[in-house]
């Protein structure tokens, strides 16, 4: 699996910071960020969307809606 880097949060301090990756073979989004352990976020995703065992959430944050949107574009429909 190759990753192409799309962003990493603007306000990075440099490390462990979320991102944005695109898997080139099968053009999936990869997100690095917070992992969300709030009880009522997880209930209420959990509610229409029941999360398995293997899954986890995680939060971006809305700064980085552009690198999102980026990863969404132009490139991203060529690698499917």
């Amino acid at each position: 699996m190759a990753l192409r880097f799309i962003g990493i949060d603007p306000n990075t301090n440099g490390g462990n910071c979320p991102s944005v990756w695109i898997d080139e073979a099968s053009g999936d989004l990869v997100f690095q960020g917070w992992e969300v352990t709030d009880h009522a976020t997880l209930a209420e995703v959990g509610a229409r969307s029941p999360i398995a065992e293997h899954e986890r959430i995680v939060r971006l944050p809305a700064r980085m809606r552009a690198i999102i949107l980026e990863a969404c574009g132009d490139g991203a429909a060529d690698l499917r």
